[in-house]
């Protein structure tokens, strides 16, 4: 394995797709799956992100209690309400309802502020088996199981946004293990998993199957606040919403979330910057 610099450099030989005139179907359908009854603003900043990274139409689903709030907050959205449970998170009945959500859009991301609880394992089965390109976070990882029989019958690759304790879980071993050799953890994820990863850090890193990565070293302090993974998230969404290939979508998304940090800690310093701004910085540092 050798380690490559994540820098614009680097992009040029992973593009995204062009620019192109036409309606909000043209640039991809995009569903978030997102949100809690104590956490319904990650569903917010996840889809402003997707849409800043130039998705066409954006769908959000989560649970009952928090449509109202978020329909106002985002009209551009379309906002499903799904059945909740008594804690606050999605019950049973929500799978099928977000089975067929996930066959009528061209990429999923799923996780942020979704509460841990046994029915994400069903949603993460099933998002799995879907068509969508798909974005996994928080707690939909935690249920993973490794694909050691079979690959999932996709056309394309997940996209997996563990910090070190969620890939220790994904990989059954102590986090220390994974702060140790976040590469090595990465590399073996992105093979049990049949994924293309992120290992989040101070260097990020971005692993394929294949043993290749790459390392990011740029951003700034103030991306370490909350609320920052959701719009990651949300703009791995919006690229493959559009049509990018994982690959692609993952590599500029870790470098347009660290470039935009850095552009807000020049303006604004290099902490006290909130989440929701990091995403209006993303419009300016896509390719034209």
């Amino acid at each position: 394995m050798s380690r490559r610099t994540l820098d614009r450099a680097a992009l040029d030989e992973h593009p995204l797709p062009p620019v192109i005139d036409g309606d909000k179907h043209t640039k991809g359908r995009i569903l978030v799956l997102a949100g809690s009854r104590s956490v319904p603003g990650a569903a917010l900043l996840a889809a402003i992100a997707a849409m800043r990274a130039g998705a066409g139409k954006l769908r959000i689903a989560t649970v009952e209690s928090a449509v109202m709030a978020l329909g106002m907050a985002m009209p551009e959205a379309m906002v499903t309400g799904l059945p909740e449970a008594d804690d606050g998170g999605f019950a049973g009945a929500a799978v099928e309802c977000i089975e067929e959500l996930a066959g009528e859009v061209d990429a999923v991301v799923a996780g942020p502020g979704v509460k841990p609880s046994n029915v994400c394992k069903r949603i993460a089965d099933v998002l799995i088996e879907s068509r969508a390109a798909l974005a996994l976070d928080v707690a939909l990882l935690e249920t993973l199981e490794p694909f050691s029989d079979r690959e999932p019958e996709r056309t394309s690759k997940p996209i997996l946004l563990p910090n070190a304790e969620e890939l220790a879980t994904l990989l059954d071993c102590d986090p220390k293990h994974v702060e140790d050799d976040p590469i090595g953890c990465g590399v073996r994820a992105a093979k049990l998993y049949c994924s293309v990863v992120l290992v989040k850090g101070v260097t990020s890193h971005v692993v394929t199957p294949n043993g290749e990565y790459w390392a990011y070293d740029g951003g700034s302090p103030g991306l370490g606040v909350s609320g920052s993974g959701d719009i990651l998230a949300g703009i791995v969404g919006g690229l493959l919403a559009r049509g990018a290939e994982p690959l692609n979508a993952l590599l500029w998304s870790v470098w347009l979330h660290g470039e935009a940090g850095a552009r807000l800690a020049k303006k604004i310093g290099p902490i006290g910057f909130l989440a929701r701004e990091i995403a209006d910085e993303i419009p300016g540092l896509l390719p034209r």
